[in-house]
C-alpha cells in the first residue's frame, strides 16, 4: 500500500515528518528534444569503472518504466565530484565482488551532491540510441526496465534539493528519449518487489517526481513539509541492500 502524504507536518506513531526539505525544480523540459533535455552525465571512464566481467546485453527497443531506488548507504554530506565517483566504484565492486555480478546493476545513478553518473556498461550508449541495456536492480522485471539509484536512505528522510533536481532532469531526459508518459512510467522499486526501496519519503514524493517532470522547466519549486507513514515493508539489511534485484540476462 502506497503511505500517504498530506502537508499538515504532523508527527505520530511510526509516522516521519518530512520538514522543510527543497525540492527543485524540474530542471529539464518535457523532452520532445532529447539534444535540449540530456543532462549532464559522467561516463563510466570519468569516475574510473573496473571492465566489466561480460558486456551488457542491449535490446533493439525501449523500456517502459523507469525505477526509482534509493542506494541504501549513509545520508552522506559530502556531496563533492569525488565522492560521486568513488560511490558509484564501491557499488561496481559491492555488485561484482560481493554479488558476483558482471558489472554494476543499475544503469544510472544520482549522488546526493546531484551528479548524475553512468552505471551499467553499454547504458549512456544505448539510451543514446532508444534502446534497452538489461541491468540487475529489478527483481522479474531488468528486461524492461531502467533503474536510477539515488544515493542515501530514504526511510525517514527527504533527498537532497540537488539530488532532486537531476532526478526531475533525469526523467524528464528518459521520457523524452523513450517516449513516455511520466505519469505512468515512473515507478518505485517497492512496485515491483517486497521492498521498502526507495524508502517510505522518496516513495510518497514519486507523485510530486511525475508531476513536475510532466510540467516541464519552469516547474514551481517546492518546499515539503510531509507526513509519511512507515509502510512495514522489509527495509535492508545492510549497505546496498534494496531489495530483490535479479540478474541480467546475457
Amino acid at each position: 500500500m502506497s503511505p500517504n502524504i498530506t502537508r499538515r507536518g504532523l508527527l505520530g506513531g511510526t509516522a516521519a515528518v518530512v520538514g522543510g526539505a527543497l525540492l527543485g525544480p524540474a530542471a529539464a523540459a518535457s523532452a520532445r528534444t532529447t539534444a535540449e533535455a540530456a543532462p549532464r552525465l559522467y561516463t563510466r571512464a570519468e569516475w574510473r569503472a573496473r571492465a566489466p566481467r561480460v558486456a551488457a546485453t542491449v535490446l533493439d527497443r525501449a523500456p517502459d518504466r523507469i525505477v526509482v531506488h534509493h542506494t541504501a548507504t549513509p545520508n552522506a554530506a559530502d556531496h563533492s565530484l569525488e565522492h560521486a565517483f568513488g560511490l558509484s566504484r564501491s557499488i561496481q565492486n559491492f555488485h561484482m565482488d560481493s554479488n558476483g555480478w558482471d558489472d554494476t546493476g543499475q544503469q544510472l545513478t544520482i549522488s546526493r551532491g546531484g551528479h548524475l553518473m553512468e552505471g551499467r556498461n553499454r547504458s549512456l550508449q544505448a539510451i543514446n540510441a532508444g534502446n534497452h541495456v538489461v541491468g540487475a536492480h529489478t527483481g522479474g522485471h531488468n528486461s524492461h526496465t531502467i533503474g536510477i539509484e539515488n544515493e542515501g536512505l530514504y526511510m525517514t528522510e527527504a533527498p537532497t534539493a540537488a539530488l532532486w533536481d537531476e532526478l526531475v532532469a533525469t526523467c524528464a531526459w528518459l521520457c523524452g528519449v523513450y517516449g513516455l508518459d511520466p505519469r505512468t512510467a515512473i515507478v518505485g522499486h517497492r512496485d515491483y518487489n517486497a521492498t521498502a526501496c526507495p524508502g517510505d519519503t522518496l516513495y510518497a514524493l514519486l507523485p510530486q517526481l511525475r508531476d513536475q517532470v510532466a510540467a516541464g522547466p519552469g516547474a514551481a519549486r517546492l518546499k515539503v513539509t510531509a507526513r509519511v507513514e512507515a509502510s512495514g515493508l522489509p527495509g535492508p539489511r545492510h549497505r546496498f541492500d534494496h531489495g530483490p534485484t535479479g540478474t541480467p540476462a546475457r
